[in-house]
């Protein structure tokens, strides 16, 4: 969420922000509710003032009243009653007119509120302007001294290479009839190697960021309330994506008495992001607290609507998989936020060489970042099952996304909420902030598996396992068929 004092001051920079990520949202009309909102809560104010004064000043006069109304009599005793009546009239007319405004507000918060949670977060002002994904920009790629970008897999590797659904196969891998029997499209079942190699990444990714980069290990629900969702901002843009549970609508006769049952409707979540940040909804924490940095690893589900193509095949673009994202929540700086994004992205990179994966880093522009992001940084990994086929009707290889980094500012922490103070000059506690936060992926399974195995599969139709992963699957150098 945006904050709106920001808006009435600059409009404009909203508005531009809102065009340059191709987001259409009427931003005139929330201004103009806004503006209307603040004229009768300003009229409602300065009743309650006068209203106030009204009862401050003719308290005494009300009480000298009441005193010389119990000796008269008469046409004086009427009089006097007069006096007395218009005294008490008039603050409860202020009163009828103060509860006659009160609803007038109450009715304008539903849709100034849904139109404040459309506005996107302005990107920052270094990101590339461009309508979408092709409009990203390549910061810079790696790959191992022995693979050379410029020649095919063949003629760095000496044969031509299978695709991943081919490995998976051949190496009893994955299941993906069994998976689709199951659960529909985009399902699967990892089996032997195949169920062992996910673990393996998954574990080693966690001890990558825990023992050597010092992140705390958390464990969150998948399954949260809609206000998480919303808070973190992937509603209600992303409501489409995610799966949704209605509780609300169980009709359960021998839940009857089970305190709170189906008050709340439940969405499974599409990343650990929403947990994470979640943690701290609603708390102010203490700046010495700060940065906090978590990792987690969660079961994401997402519904992948309107997703369609070769991506859907296979391993690559599937409703259920297991993730390792990482969190930063900061002091609202944003040179420590922004120091943080290069940090962040900086592990996945180690992480990425570490397994001896090619991949390159891509800025993405306005059009690709998406409602809550400042900035974002995509990494891809070359996959060389991927791409235009070749006349043999191969796949020539492509980069695919693998990981992405955020720098969101203070956008989902103002949604939440969550706010730190820290000590004033004088030694007493300073205002509360909105923290900032940060999130990137560090390791996506089995979507990984597929530059995994396709780059380090050999000519014998054998998987090499990097090094760095031999001890989490018992010291086994290679998968063999």
């Amino acid at each position: 969420m945006i904050d709106l004092r920001q808006l009435r001051e600059n409009p404009d920079r909203f508005k531009a922000g809102a065009k340059a990520k191709n987001i259409h949202v009427d931003i005139d009309r929330l201004l103009a509710f806004d503006e209307n909102r603040r004229a009768l809560m300003t009229r409602a104010e300065n009743l309650r003032a006068e209203q106030k004064r009204l009862e401050k000043e003719s308290g005494p006069q009300m009480g000298k009243l009441a005193g010389a109304l119990k000796k008269a009599t008469g046409e004086d005793a009427a009089k006097l009653q007069a006096e007395l009546d218009e005294l008490k009239i008039k603050p409860a007319h202020l009163k009828s007119e103060i509860a006659a405004i009160e609803p007038q507000i109450a009715a304008l918060e539903p849709e100034l509120n849904a139109l404040l949670l459309q506005i996107p977060l302005p990107p920052d002002a270094d990101v590339p302007v461009g309508a979408g994904s092709e409009a990203n920009v390549e910061i810079r790629r790696w790959a191992p001294p022995s693979f050379d970008f410029s020649k095919s897999f063949e003629a760095n590797r000496g044969f031509k290479p299978k695709a991943h659904q081919e490995l998976v196969k051949d190496l009893k891998l994955a299941d993906f009839e069994r998976g689709v029997k199951l659960a529909g499209t985009r399902s699967y079942v990892l089996t032997g190697m195949g169920m062992r190699l996910h673990l393996a990444l998954l574990r080693y990714a966690t001890d990558f960021m825990t023992d050597k980069h010092g992140f705390t290990p958390i464990s969150v629900p998948v399954l949260v309330r809609e206000e998480a969702m919303i808070g973190t901002g992937f509603f209600p843009a992303g409501r489409e994506q995610a799966y949704h549970i209605a509780e609300t609508q169980r009709r359960n006769p021998d839940a009857a008495d089970e305190k709170g049952a189906g008050s709340h409707d439940l969405y499974l979540t599409g990343t650990g992001e929403v947990g994470l940040m979640g943690l701290h909804m609603n708390e102010i924490l203490d700046e010495s607290q700060l940065p906090l940095r978590y990792v987690t690893v969660s079961t994401c589900f997402r519904r992948e609507a309107g997703a369609a193509g070769k991506d859907t095949a296979g391993l690559y673009r599937i409703h259920q998989f297991d993730k390792v994202e990482q969190v930063v929540i900061c002091k609202a700086d944003e040179a420590e936020s922004r120091a943080w994004h290069k940090k962040m992205i900086g592990y996945v990179e180690e992480l990425l060489q570490s397994l001896e994966i090619p991949h390159r880093l891509l800025q993405c522009c306005t059009g690709d970042l998406g409602p809550k992001n400042a900035d974002m940084i995509d990494i891809e990994s070359w996959m060389p099952g991927r791409g235009d086929l070749d006349k043999d009707g191969r796949p020539q290889g492509a980069f695919g996304e693998t990981h992405s980094a955020s720098r969101l500012y203070d956008f989902q922490c103002r949604r939440l909420n969550m706010r730190y103070r820290g000590t004033s000059a004088t030694g007493g506690k300073s205002e509360t902030a909105f923290c900032h936060s940060l999130n990137n992926t560090v390791l996506a399974s089995p979507r990984f598996i597929i530059p995994l195995i396709e780059n380090h599969q050999q000519a014998d139709g054998s998987v090499a396992i990097p090094k760095a992963l031999r001890p989490y699957l018992s010291g086994a150098d290679a998968i063999r068929v």
